[in-house]
């Protein structure tokens, strides 16, 4: 083998090298565990990448996960920055993002609840960054400005209840 070729060949293992690194970093990127189910009642399943799981006390989340409760069921979700999820009977939501990176300032929480009922109580992204949460029903949206809520989401309409942290509702006219 010659100089120049022993060059070439060296060069070509480099790049390979580097390009199977950074697809194992975005990899590691696009699975970072954002949560974990702490309480679970009756069948609960999560839909990842076309896969339906069975989840369990510890099941770890990440983003674009869709949770799926069956008519017996609930389940209680913590996120990283400490959001409580709780999800009743026939419920399914999709953590469309979640981005938890205090020392570059980065925060979203993006869920979109298709049907069913949940109850939610912020975290630190919205105490942190309030218009950086926002829950999606079929008929509506929501940014999280008080620290609590619940969302039922059932034949083509959806309601909000919002708490203050004093617990009662908050009043739509202060």
């Amino acid at each position: 083998m010659s100089f120049s070729t022993m060059k070439r060949f060296n060069l070509i293992v480099i790049i390979i090298c580097i390009v199977f690194i950074a697809n194992i970093d975005m990899s590691f990127a696009e699975e970072s565990v954002i949560g974990t189910v702490k309480t679970i009642k009756g069948a609960v399943s999560i839909i990842r990448k076309d896969k339906t799981l069975a989840a369990d006390i510890g099941f770890k989340l990440i983003q674009n996960d869709t949770i799926r409760t069956e008519s017996n069921a609930s389940v209680g979700v913590i996120f990283n920055d400490k959001t409580v999820l709780s999800l009743g009977p026939n419920s399914e939501l999709i953590i469309n993002e979640f981005v938890f990176a205090p020392k570059q300032g980065k925060f979203s929480i993006v869920l979109k609840m298709l049907k069913g009922t949940a109850a939610y109580v912020s975290g630190l992204i919205a105490k942190l960054s309030p218009e950086s949460v926002r829950v999606e029903t079929p008929t509506a949206s929501i940014g999280i400005r008080g620290t609590k809520f619940v969302v039922k989401v059932g034949n083509q309409k959806s309601s909000f209840d919002s708490y203050y942290e004093g617990g009662g509702p908050e009043d739509p006219n202060s």
